[in-house]
Protein backbone atom coordinates (compact mmCIF):
# COMPACT_ATOMS: atom_id res chain seq x y z
CA UNK A 1 0.00 0.00 0.00
CA UNK A 2 1.14 3.95 -0.97
CA UNK A 3 1.27 5.99 2.45
CA UNK A 4 0.89 9.63 1.00
CA UNK A 5 0.95 12.59 3.39
CA UNK A 6 -1.21 15.63 2.14
CA UNK A 7 -0.65 18.92 4.30
CA UNK A 8 -0.61 22.82 3.59
CA UNK A 9 -1.42 26.01 5.21
CA UNK A 10 -4.89 26.81 7.02
CA UNK A 11 -7.91 27.30 4.21
CA UNK A 12 -5.39 26.57 1.37
CA UNK A 13 -7.91 24.35 0.11
CA UNK A 14 -6.91 20.83 1.14
CA UNK A 15 -10.63 19.88 1.71
CA UNK A 16 -11.47 20.10 -1.59
CA UNK A 17 -8.39 18.13 -2.87
CA UNK A 18 -9.09 15.45 -0.56
CA UNK A 19 -12.65 15.66 -1.53
CA UNK A 20 -11.20 14.84 -5.00
CA UNK A 21 -9.14 11.94 -4.24
CA UNK A 22 -11.41 10.23 -2.35
CA UNK A 23 -13.68 10.13 -5.49
CA UNK A 24 -10.66 8.53 -7.71
CA UNK A 25 -10.58 5.61 -4.56
CA UNK A 26 -7.78 6.71 -2.40
CA UNK A 27 -8.69 5.71 1.30
CA UNK A 28 -8.58 9.12 3.23
CA UNK A 29 -7.98 10.62 6.86
CA UNK A 30 -8.46 13.72 8.31
CA UNK A 31 -6.01 14.66 11.00
CA UNK A 32 -8.40 17.62 12.29
CA UNK A 33 -11.12 14.55 13.10
CA UNK A 34 -8.47 12.66 14.51
CA UNK A 35 -7.75 15.73 16.82
CA UNK A 36 -11.16 15.73 18.00
CA UNK A 37 -12.26 12.01 18.29
CA UNK A 38 -8.56 12.20 20.75
CA UNK A 39 -9.82 14.76 23.24
CA UNK A 40 -13.62 13.65 23.56
CA UNK A 41 -14.78 13.87 26.99
CA UNK A 42 -13.87 11.39 28.80
CA UNK A 43 -10.54 10.53 26.58
CA UNK A 44 -6.69 10.31 28.26
CA UNK A 45 -6.29 13.52 25.31
CA UNK A 46 -8.99 15.62 26.99
CA UNK A 47 -7.69 15.16 30.83
CA UNK A 48 -4.43 15.89 29.96
CA UNK A 49 -5.39 19.31 28.36
CA UNK A 50 -7.37 20.35 31.23
CA UNK A 51 -4.35 19.33 33.40
CA UNK A 52 -2.28 21.65 31.47
CA UNK A 53 -4.92 24.82 30.16
CA UNK A 54 -7.34 24.01 33.70
CA UNK A 55 -10.63 23.75 33.99
CA UNK A 56 -12.01 27.03 32.21
CA UNK A 57 -11.04 25.40 28.90
CA UNK A 58 -14.31 23.08 29.26
CA UNK A 59 -18.14 23.30 28.37
CA UNK A 60 -20.61 22.47 31.01
CA UNK A 61 -21.27 19.39 29.50
CA UNK A 62 -17.38 18.62 30.06
CA UNK A 63 -16.86 18.55 25.72
CA UNK A 64 -13.88 20.77 25.19
CA UNK A 65 -14.56 24.21 24.74
CA UNK A 66 -12.51 24.86 20.96
CA UNK A 67 -13.00 28.42 20.62
CA UNK A 68 -11.83 29.34 24.64
CA UNK A 69 -8.86 26.73 23.80
CA UNK A 70 -8.10 28.33 20.05
CA UNK A 71 -8.76 31.88 21.53
CA UNK A 72 -5.30 30.96 23.73
CA UNK A 73 -2.97 28.88 21.53
CA UNK A 74 -3.46 31.36 19.15
CA UNK A 75 -2.10 34.05 21.04
CA UNK A 76 0.48 32.23 22.76
CA UNK A 77 3.35 30.17 20.53
CA UNK A 78 4.49 28.28 24.02
CA UNK A 79 0.87 27.07 24.63
CA UNK A 80 0.55 26.03 21.11
CA UNK A 81 3.38 24.39 21.47
CA UNK A 82 2.33 22.64 24.81
CA UNK A 83 -1.06 21.99 23.06
CA UNK A 84 0.73 20.22 20.62
CA UNK A 85 2.64 18.26 22.58
CA UNK A 86 -0.72 16.57 23.90
CA UNK A 87 -2.44 15.84 21.03
CA UNK A 88 0.33 15.25 18.39
CA UNK A 89 1.18 12.00 19.82
CA UNK A 90 -1.93 10.36 20.10
CA UNK A 91 -2.94 11.70 17.06
CA UNK A 92 -0.21 9.62 15.29
CA UNK A 93 -1.29 7.00 17.35
CA UNK A 94 -4.82 6.69 15.65
CA UNK A 95 -3.18 7.32 12.18
CA UNK A 96 -0.96 4.00 12.20
CA UNK A 97 -3.68 1.96 13.25
CA UNK A 98 -6.19 3.52 10.12
CA UNK A 99 -2.99 2.72 8.27
CA UNK A 100 -2.22 -0.79 9.49
CA UNK A 101 -6.05 -1.83 8.75
CA UNK A 102 -5.53 -0.55 5.38
CA UNK A 103 -2.45 -1.91 4.44
CA UNK A 104 -4.29 -5.31 5.29
CA UNK A 105 -7.64 -4.61 3.50
CA UNK A 106 -6.55 -2.77 0.64
CA UNK A 107 -2.88 -3.79 0.50
CA UNK A 108 -2.02 -2.26 -3.19
CA UNK A 109 -4.37 0.72 -2.38
CA UNK A 110 -3.28 4.42 -1.88
CA UNK A 111 -3.81 5.97 1.68
CA UNK A 112 -3.94 9.59 2.32
CA UNK A 113 -3.31 11.41 5.98
CA UNK A 114 -4.55 14.65 5.66
CA UNK A 115 -2.76 17.28 8.57
CA UNK A 116 -1.89 20.15 8.70
CA UNK A 117 1.12 19.91 11.03
CA UNK A 118 2.56 17.17 9.07
CA UNK A 119 5.98 18.98 8.41
CA UNK A 120 6.07 20.96 11.57
CA UNK A 121 5.66 17.17 13.49
CA UNK A 122 8.03 15.58 11.38
CA UNK A 123 5.34 13.06 10.91
CA UNK A 124 5.63 13.42 7.17
CA UNK A 125 8.90 11.19 7.31
CA UNK A 126 6.66 8.57 7.80
CA UNK A 127 5.11 8.63 4.05
CA UNK A 128 6.21 7.14 1.14
CA UNK A 129 5.45 11.10 -1.07
CA UNK A 130 4.05 14.25 0.50
CA UNK A 131 1.58 16.52 -1.15
CA UNK A 132 1.70 20.21 -0.40
CA UNK A 133 -1.69 21.73 -1.51
CA UNK A 134 -1.05 25.84 -1.50
CA UNK A 135 -2.64 28.89 -2.85
CA UNK A 136 -1.65 32.49 -3.28
CA UNK A 137 -1.46 34.10 0.11
CA UNK A 138 -3.81 36.78 -0.65
CA UNK A 139 -6.28 33.95 -1.64
CA UNK A 140 -5.69 32.16 1.68
CA UNK A 141 -6.15 35.19 4.11
CA UNK A 142 -9.75 35.88 1.94
CA UNK A 143 -10.66 32.32 2.45
CA UNK A 144 -9.84 31.92 6.08
CA UNK A 145 -11.59 35.73 6.99
CA UNK A 146 -15.11 34.16 5.31
CA UNK A 147 -14.64 31.00 6.00
CA UNK A 148 -14.04 31.80 10.10
CA UNK A 149 -15.75 35.22 10.04
CA UNK A 150 -12.79 36.35 10.87
CA UNK A 151 -11.42 40.25 11.09
CA UNK A 152 -7.99 40.65 8.89
CA UNK A 153 -5.88 41.12 11.90
CA UNK A 154 -7.20 37.70 13.30
CA UNK A 155 -6.92 35.48 9.74
CA UNK A 156 -3.20 37.03 9.57
CA UNK A 157 -2.25 36.34 13.06
CA UNK A 158 -3.42 32.71 12.56
CA UNK A 159 -2.08 32.39 9.53
CA UNK A 160 1.48 33.54 10.74
CA UNK A 161 1.39 31.49 13.50
CA UNK A 162 2.36 28.49 10.92
CA UNK A 163 5.46 27.44 8.77
CA UNK A 164 5.23 29.74 5.59
CA UNK A 165 3.60 28.31 2.73
CA UNK A 166 6.83 28.73 0.77
CA UNK A 167 9.25 26.95 3.25
CA UNK A 168 6.22 23.52 3.48
CA UNK A 169 6.73 23.85 -0.65
CA UNK A 170 10.26 22.71 -0.34
CA UNK A 171 9.48 19.66 1.38
CA UNK A 172 6.33 18.51 -1.60
CA UNK A 173 7.17 15.74 -3.70
CA UNK A 174 3.71 16.84 -5.61
CA UNK A 175 2.22 20.69 -5.36
CA UNK A 176 -1.47 21.22 -5.88
CA UNK A 177 -2.11 25.22 -6.06
CA UNK A 178 -5.74 26.12 -5.91
CA UNK A 179 -5.35 29.55 -6.30
CA UNK A 180 -7.96 29.17 -9.75
CA UNK A 181 -11.04 27.30 -10.71
CA UNK A 182 -12.01 24.48 -8.75
CA UNK A 183 -11.57 22.51 -12.21
CA UNK A 184 -8.03 23.64 -12.11
CA UNK A 185 -7.56 22.09 -8.97
CA UNK A 186 -9.38 18.57 -10.03
CA UNK A 187 -6.88 18.82 -12.87
CA UNK A 188 -3.87 19.03 -11.03
CA UNK A 189 -5.03 16.53 -8.42
CA UNK A 190 -5.83 14.10 -10.67
CA UNK A 191 -2.58 14.17 -12.68
CA UNK A 192 -0.92 13.98 -9.55
CA UNK A 193 -3.44 10.78 -8.66
CA UNK A 194 -2.68 8.87 -11.92
CA UNK A 195 1.31 9.18 -11.03
CA UNK A 196 0.86 7.79 -7.34
CA UNK A 197 -1.59 4.90 -9.09
CA UNK A 198 2.20 4.06 -11.01
CA UNK A 199 4.19 4.03 -7.72
CA UNK A 200 1.24 2.02 -5.89
CA UNK A 201 1.78 -0.49 -8.69
CA UNK A 202 5.47 -0.96 -8.87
Amino acid sequence: MLKIGLTGSIAVGKSVVCGILAELGCHLIDADETARKVVAAGTKGLRKIVGSFGEEILMPDGELNRSRLGAIVFADKEKRLLLNSIVHPLVIEDQNLWLLHWETADPDGIAVVDAALMIESGSYKRFDALVVVWCEPAIQLKRLMLRDNLSKKEAQNRIGSQMPQDEKKRYADFLIDTSKSIEETRRQTVEIYERLALLADM
